[in-house]
């Protein structure tokens, strides 16, 4: 799958290293204290992607938003299925991913 229609270099990065079941290029492009809301409840950063990445992935981006910030698209969970779901990232001061929401979409 091509993530070059996602122009922001650090969101890139990291659709990148999930595409690719890099955790240590994932998780270095996140702050320490990174936050992230499941359908709007707050989770456990590091704990949720340590089992989710190498089994979630997107299959398909439909759309990049926001300046690349927000990605939908489909995609597949060994453990949920296949569904269409967005990301949406917000970045500090220095360029980090400070919060990511991510759930299903209706689009």
């Amino acid at each position: 799958m091509l993530t070059d229609q996602i122009k922001n270099q650090t969101i890139k990065k990291a659709i990148d290293a999930l595409q690719n079941a890099d955790k240590t290029a994932w998780f270095a492009l996140f702050t320490a204290d990174a936050k992230l809301y499941d359908d709007g409840n707050e989770v456990d950063f590091k704990p949720f992607f340590e089992k989710a990445i190498g089994h979630e992935r997107f299959t398909v981006i439909d759309r990049v938003e926001d300046g690349g910030l927000a990605i939908y698209g489909k995609f597949h969970s060994d453990q949920w299925g296949d569904f269409k779901t967005y990301f949406r990232f917000q970045l500090d001061e220095k360029g980090k991913i400070s919060r990511l929401n991510i759930g299903q979409a209706n689009y």
